[in-house]
């Protein structure tokens, strides 16, 4: 796909941290596309209805910010009168796009800028990477020709929508790619974990518990710890807080913030172990899948982590077989104390390998045969 004019809506704006909404826009702007990612609707700095186009530093990129003209209230209790009052701002948002949009790509499960309300003649397609916790967000895919989701479970959802459905894993950035393989580990042992620490499903209890546990391994965070400059969700992130400031006092802990993606993908290099825990029972994805695993499996170094339904059987992420963390320290432990035994050539082989198959630029292949 390329040469074409692409609109990607998301609820999660353009910044510091990427997930993969905002690499698909990168990977789709690098393979000659001229990519408009939408932010939500902003409501301080902008006029009532104005549209502000820049552009982002990556050729071909452009980052939309917006503010609607009427109360966002309307949306919930006025549908029909949204839907008019939101086609028309839509229509002023693709004034400020230089050329005819091809496609829109959204990601957004809140249906603020829904896919029924853009132009007809627009290819439209769906890609829920989250639960859908509402009926907004089934009502968002109205208009798509077709569905990509990241877990099966996700896909079931849309059993009744009379448009092809399609399982697609996440992707990676190539820069993430480790072609320095190395069997030899730190000492100490380098524990690396990315994300948006603020969000409210961590397993909080579990994740200080294996840190205590092995004050010999230095655990390193990458993401989001202060609310301030956290372009991704930060609500209910009080309890959170609480946690980091007990991560601040450990000697065996290093909070690194917010990163580029270049710079984590660097840093990861470093890593001998991954470590992800999250509250499934919490998740916001249902310890069904997460971007960051392919990153992770990227670098080839292993992955100890909650249960993730989406690897089961792999072989490629070491995980409780159950949906509950009573067992994950022990197998923390257990993997670091023969760590040699898990970062074999040929293992880390394994892991790279398959995420190459799962490089953005090939996904993108993947979703572009289907749009023919």
């Amino acid at each position: 796909m390329t040469g074409k004019t692409i609109v990607i809506l998301s609820q999660q704006d353009w910044g510091e941290m990427f997930i993969s909404k905002h690499h698909y826009a990168l990977e789709l702007a690098k393979a000659g596309n001229q990519v408009y990612f939408i932010n939500g609707p902003h409501i301080h700095g902008l006029k009532k209805g104005e549209v502000v186009v820049s552009a982002a530093s990556h050729e071909n990129l452009f980052i939309v910010n917006h503010r609607i003209s009427f109360p966002l209230f309307v949306k919930y209790k006025l549908s029909a009168v949204y839907n008019w009052l939101i086609k028309r701002h839509i229509a002023n948002i693709l004034k400020e796009v230089k050329n005819k949009v091809d496609y829109v790509w959204s990601f957004d499960l809140s249906d603020t800028l829904p896919l029924r309300c853009f132009p007809n003649d627009i290819k439209k397609i769906f890609i829920p990477v989250d639960e859908l916790s509402a009926d907004s967000a089934a009502k968002a895919s109205i208009g798509a020709s077709a569905i990509f989701s990241v877990t099966n479970e996700i896909l079931a959802k849309f059993q009744h929508f009379a448009v092809p459905k399609i399982f697609l894993n996440h992707g990676v950035a190539p820069y993430f790619i480790n072609n320095d393989i190395t069997e030899a580990n730190h000492e100490p042992i380098n524990i690396s974990l990315s994300g948006n620490f603020l969000r409210p499903d961590i397993d909080w209890q579990t994740l200080l518990r294996i840190i205590d546990e092995n004050d010999k391994a230095i655990f390193h965070f990458y993401g989001s710890v202060n609310v301030g400059n956290a372009n991704l969700g930060i609500a209910h992130a009080d309890a959170a807080i609480a946690n980091i400031n007990k991560l601040k006092q450990k000697k065996n802990v290093v909070l690194h913030g917010q990163v580029s993606p270049q710079t984590l993908a660097t840093e990861l290099k470093k890593a001998d172990c991954f470590l992800i825990c999250y509250d499934v029972l919490k998740d916001q994805s249902g310890g069904t899948n997460y971007h960051k695993v392919l990153e992770y499996l990227a670098v080839g170094k292993v992955i100890v982590s909650n249960n993730i339904t989406t690897y089961a059987g792999s072989g490629l992420i070491e995980m409780p077989d159950t949906k509950l963390n009573d067992s994950l320290p022990q197998l923390f432990n257990s993997v670091v104390n023969d760590i040699a035994v898990y970062n074999t050539k040929a293992l880390q082989e394994k892991r790279i390998a398959f995420a190459r198959q799962h490089l953005y630029a090939a996904q993108i292949k993947k979703i572009a045969a289907y749009l023919q």
